[in-house]
């Protein structure tokens, strides 16, 4: 019992010596709130300039498609000469494998034909529409568009009619161009 007595004073007496206090490694809380506030701070520069390029890089993408579609429209003219113009942007693609006809021309993607499969390509719904002018039997005209899908995927509405100039809607105004007269009226897109 003595040799209990003697361990637990001698605990004791070591639980009252000062040790001396170790450096604690790592970082504080206000070293990492610190950091953080700085990554939010550049996040929220990064952000809207990342959101602008991407409604130019669809802009892009939209001149390009609507360019697409309007070779598209004119080879189709050429293959087809009773129809003329297609009635329909779907006409001038095609599932793979793609056989060539009236109602599949395989002439652009499919992709782009079906408009995404309604749900738009690279931020921007397509159209096309052929159809003949007054006293024709074929479809002679034809009047195809390009429309951001909102305010925050382009910056403007593309169309084209068989001229195959590329018009677009003044700037900020994303809006169907509403047919073909109304495009016809556009100002070209400069290069």
């Amino acid at each position: 019992m003595s040799v209990g007595i003697f361990k637990i004073a001698r605990q004791s007496q070591g639980k009252n010596k000062e040790r001396p206090m170790r450096r604690q490694k790592g970082f504080s809380l206000i070293e990492l709130l610190i950091v953080v506030a700085i990554i939010l701070v550049i996040a929220a520069i990064a952000i809207p300039n990342l959101m602008r390029a991407r409604m130019a890089a669809n802009d892009a993408s939209a001149a390009a498609s609507v360019r697409s579609v309007n070779t598209a429209e004119i080879a189709y003219s050429g293959a087809y000469p009773t129809v003329g113009f297609p009635a329909t942007l779907a006409a001038l693609g095609g599932a793979s494998p793609c056989t060539p006809s009236t109602t599949s021309a395989c002439m652009i993607d499919n992709y782009l034909a079906t408009n995404g499969g309604g749900s738009g390509k690279s931020g921007y719904n397509f159209n096309a529409t052929g159809s003949a002018s007054a006293g024709s039997v074929v479809n002679d005209q034809f009047y195809s568009t390009g429309t951001p899908l909102s305010a925050l995927t382009g910056t403007r509405a593309y169309c084209s009619i068989q001229d195959a100039v590329l018009r677009l809607q003044p700037a900020g105004n994303i809006t169907l161009v509403p047919g073909y007269v109304a495009c016809a009226g556009l100002s070209p897109m400069s290069n």
